[in-house]
Protein backbone atom coordinates (compact mmCIF):
# COMPACT_ATOMS: atom_id res chain seq x y z
CA UNK A 1 0.00 0.00 0.00
CA UNK A 2 1.41 3.46 -0.82
CA UNK A 3 2.83 5.38 2.13
CA UNK A 4 0.23 8.11 1.72
CA UNK A 5 -2.62 5.65 2.06
CA UNK A 6 -1.07 4.11 5.16
CA UNK A 7 -0.83 7.56 6.69
CA UNK A 8 -4.48 8.24 5.98
CA UNK A 9 -5.49 5.02 7.66
CA UNK A 10 -3.78 5.63 10.99
CA UNK A 11 -6.88 7.17 12.53
CA UNK A 12 -9.25 4.51 11.27
CA UNK A 13 -7.14 1.69 12.62
CA UNK A 14 -6.72 3.27 16.00
CA UNK A 15 -9.99 4.94 16.82
CA UNK A 16 -12.88 2.54 16.57
CA UNK A 17 -15.52 3.84 18.97
CA UNK A 18 -18.13 2.04 21.03
CA UNK A 19 -19.88 2.79 24.29
CA UNK A 20 -22.39 1.21 26.66
CA UNK A 21 -22.68 3.61 29.55
CA UNK A 22 -21.84 0.94 32.16
CA UNK A 23 -18.45 -0.34 33.30
CA UNK A 24 -18.00 -3.67 31.48
CA UNK A 25 -15.09 -5.98 32.19
CA UNK A 26 -11.98 -5.40 30.08
CA UNK A 27 -12.13 -7.04 26.65
CA UNK A 28 -9.23 -9.42 26.02
CA UNK A 29 -8.45 -11.86 23.23
CA UNK A 30 -8.83 -15.55 24.04
CA UNK A 31 -5.82 -16.76 22.04
CA UNK A 32 -2.99 -14.70 20.63
CA UNK A 33 0.00 -15.54 18.47
CA UNK A 34 3.68 -14.74 17.98
CA UNK A 35 3.78 -10.98 18.37
CA UNK A 36 5.03 -8.93 15.45
CA UNK A 37 5.08 -11.75 12.89
CA UNK A 38 1.84 -11.11 11.07
CA UNK A 39 3.27 -8.96 8.29
CA UNK A 40 6.10 -11.33 7.42
CA UNK A 41 4.77 -14.81 8.10
CA UNK A 42 4.32 -17.14 5.14
CA UNK A 43 0.79 -18.27 4.25
CA UNK A 44 -0.21 -21.57 5.89
CA UNK A 45 0.27 -24.86 4.12
CA UNK A 46 -2.25 -25.20 1.31
CA UNK A 47 -2.95 -21.48 1.11
CA UNK A 48 -3.47 -19.89 -2.28
CA UNK A 49 -0.38 -18.80 -4.18
CA UNK A 50 0.17 -15.77 -6.37
CA UNK A 51 -1.21 -17.62 -9.38
CA UNK A 52 -4.31 -19.00 -7.65
CA UNK A 53 -7.82 -17.74 -8.47
CA UNK A 54 -7.98 -15.92 -5.11
CA UNK A 55 -6.28 -13.03 -6.93
CA UNK A 56 -9.38 -12.32 -8.97
CA UNK A 57 -10.34 -9.12 -10.72
CA UNK A 58 -11.59 -6.09 -8.81
CA UNK A 59 -14.81 -6.73 -6.94
CA UNK A 60 -15.64 -5.12 -3.59
CA UNK A 61 -16.71 -7.10 -0.53
CA UNK A 62 -20.43 -7.04 0.24
CA UNK A 63 -20.77 -9.56 3.09
CA UNK A 64 -18.58 -11.25 5.69
CA UNK A 65 -19.34 -14.54 7.44
CA UNK A 66 -17.56 -15.80 10.55
CA UNK A 67 -19.26 -19.08 11.56
CA UNK A 68 -17.65 -19.52 15.00
CA UNK A 69 -19.14 -16.27 16.30
CA UNK A 70 -22.35 -16.29 14.26
CA UNK A 71 -21.50 -13.32 12.06
CA UNK A 72 -23.28 -12.97 8.71
CA UNK A 73 -23.10 -9.25 8.09
CA UNK A 74 -23.29 -6.74 5.26
CA UNK A 75 -20.13 -4.86 4.30
CA UNK A 76 -20.34 -1.24 3.20
CA UNK A 77 -17.61 0.94 1.76
CA UNK A 78 -16.48 3.81 3.96
CA UNK A 79 -14.42 6.89 3.25
CA UNK A 80 -12.45 9.34 5.36
CA UNK A 81 -13.47 11.75 8.10
CA UNK A 82 -12.48 15.42 7.70
CA UNK A 83 -9.45 14.74 9.92
CA UNK A 84 -8.24 12.00 7.56
CA UNK A 85 -9.29 9.03 9.68
CA UNK A 86 -11.12 6.10 8.13
CA UNK A 87 -14.82 6.25 8.92
CA UNK A 88 -16.43 3.45 10.88
CA UNK A 89 -20.01 2.18 10.49
CA UNK A 90 -22.62 4.42 12.15
CA UNK A 91 -23.44 3.48 15.74
CA UNK A 92 -27.10 3.17 14.73
CA UNK A 93 -26.06 0.30 12.42
CA UNK A 94 -24.28 -2.03 14.88
CA UNK A 95 -24.62 -5.00 12.55
CA UNK A 96 -22.72 -3.39 9.67
CA UNK A 97 -19.05 -3.91 8.77
CA UNK A 98 -16.97 -1.22 7.12
CA UNK A 99 -14.39 -1.56 4.35
CA UNK A 100 -12.22 1.38 3.32
CA UNK A 101 -13.33 1.74 -0.28
CA UNK A 102 -10.10 3.41 -1.40
CA UNK A 103 -8.06 0.52 -0.01
CA UNK A 104 -7.42 -2.96 -1.43
CA UNK A 105 -10.29 -5.27 -2.30
CA UNK A 106 -10.12 -8.95 -1.25
CA UNK A 107 -7.52 -10.66 -3.40
CA UNK A 108 -4.49 -8.41 -4.01
CA UNK A 109 -1.16 -8.46 -2.22
CA UNK A 110 -2.10 -5.75 0.26
CA UNK A 111 -4.29 -6.88 3.16
CA UNK A 112 -8.01 -6.21 3.05
CA UNK A 113 -9.11 -4.59 6.32
CA UNK A 114 -12.68 -4.84 7.62
CA UNK A 115 -13.76 -2.82 10.67
CA UNK A 116 -16.73 -3.33 12.99
CA UNK A 117 -17.93 -2.16 16.38
CA UNK A 118 -17.56 -4.32 19.49
CA UNK A 119 -20.68 -2.89 21.10
CA UNK A 120 -22.86 0.20 21.33
CA UNK A 121 -24.94 1.72 24.12
CA UNK A 122 -27.73 -0.67 23.11
CA UNK A 123 -25.67 -3.85 23.45
CA UNK A 124 -23.33 -6.15 21.49
CA UNK A 125 -22.41 -5.18 17.94
CA UNK A 126 -21.28 -7.15 14.89
CA UNK A 127 -17.72 -7.94 16.06
CA UNK A 128 -18.57 -8.57 19.73
CA UNK A 129 -17.40 -12.17 19.41
CA UNK A 130 -14.15 -11.34 17.60
CA UNK A 131 -11.93 -11.66 20.71
CA UNK A 132 -13.03 -15.30 21.03
CA UNK A 133 -11.79 -16.40 17.60
CA UNK A 134 -9.00 -18.97 17.47
CA UNK A 135 -6.36 -19.92 14.91
CA UNK A 136 -7.92 -22.16 12.28
CA UNK A 137 -11.36 -20.51 12.36
CA UNK A 138 -12.84 -19.73 8.96
CA UNK A 139 -13.87 -16.36 7.55
CA UNK A 140 -15.72 -16.02 4.23
CA UNK A 141 -15.93 -12.78 2.28
CA UNK A 142 -18.58 -12.54 -0.42
CA UNK A 143 -17.95 -10.09 -3.23
CA UNK A 144 -20.16 -8.06 -5.51
CA UNK A 145 -19.44 -10.35 -8.47
CA UNK A 146 -20.96 -13.33 -6.60
CA UNK A 147 -17.64 -14.97 -5.73
CA UNK A 148 -16.57 -15.92 -2.19
CA UNK A 149 -13.03 -15.78 -0.85
CA UNK A 150 -12.31 -17.92 2.22
CA UNK A 151 -9.68 -17.30 4.87
CA UNK A 152 -8.23 -19.13 7.89
CA UNK A 153 -7.50 -17.19 11.08
CA UNK A 154 -3.78 -17.31 11.85
CA UNK A 155 -3.49 -15.19 14.96
CA UNK A 156 -5.04 -12.44 17.05
CA UNK A 157 -3.33 -9.47 18.65
CA UNK A 158 -4.38 -6.67 20.96
CA UNK A 159 -2.76 -3.24 20.73
CA UNK A 160 -3.15 0.00 22.70
CA UNK A 161 -4.74 2.59 20.44
CA UNK A 162 -1.91 5.01 21.12
CA UNK A 163 0.57 2.41 19.81
CA UNK A 164 -1.44 0.95 16.94
CA UNK A 165 0.92 -0.79 14.42
CA UNK A 166 -0.43 0.82 11.27
CA UNK A 167 2.21 -0.63 8.96
CA UNK A 168 1.73 -4.14 10.33
CA UNK A 169 -2.03 -4.02 9.81
CA UNK A 170 -2.35 -1.93 6.64
CA UNK A 171 1.05 -2.34 4.99
CA UNK A 172 2.25 -4.78 2.35
CA UNK A 173 1.79 -8.47 3.13
CA UNK A 174 3.23 -11.68 1.66
CA UNK A 175 0.22 -12.44 -0.49
CA UNK A 176 -3.51 -11.69 -0.13
CA UNK A 177 -4.58 -11.50 3.51
CA UNK A 178 -7.51 -10.36 5.60
CA UNK A 179 -7.61 -8.26 8.77
CA UNK A 180 -10.64 -7.88 11.04
CA UNK A 181 -10.49 -4.98 13.50
CA UNK A 182 -12.61 -4.07 16.52
CA UNK A 183 -12.27 -2.50 19.96
CA UNK A 184 -10.89 -4.07 23.10
CA UNK A 185 -9.27 -3.30 26.41
CA UNK A 186 -10.97 -1.02 28.93
CA UNK A 187 -13.90 1.26 28.23
CA UNK A 188 -13.04 4.81 29.30
CA UNK A 189 -15.29 7.56 30.55
CA UNK A 190 -15.14 9.16 27.12
CA UNK A 191 -16.93 6.17 25.57
CA UNK A 192 -13.80 4.90 23.80
CA UNK A 193 -12.02 1.62 24.39
CA UNK A 194 -8.32 1.69 25.19
CA UNK A 195 -7.24 -0.97 22.68
CA UNK A 196 -7.87 -2.46 19.26
CA UNK A 197 -8.16 -6.17 18.60
CA UNK A 198 -6.87 -7.34 15.21
CA UNK A 199 -7.47 -10.74 13.64
CA UNK A 200 -4.95 -11.78 10.97
CA UNK A 201 -6.18 -14.34 8.42
CA UNK A 202 -4.65 -16.03 5.37
CA UNK A 203 -6.46 -17.21 2.23
CA UNK A 204 -7.66 -20.78 1.85
CA UNK A 205 -7.27 -22.40 -1.57
CA UNK A 206 -10.37 -22.09 -3.75
CA UNK A 207 -12.75 -25.04 -3.85
CA UNK A 208 -12.18 -27.40 -6.81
Amino acid sequence: MPALAVGLLIGGGATLVAARGADPAPVRIAVGGPAGTAAVAAPPSGAATASAPVRAAFSPPVRVLVPRIGVDAPVEGVGLDPDGAVQVPPLDRPGQVGWYRSGPVPGPDEPTVLLGHYDTRKGPAVFHGLPGLRPGDRVDVRRADGSTLSYRVRELHQYPKDAFPTELVYGDAPGPQLRLVTCGGTLGGNGHYSDNIVVFADPLPPSP
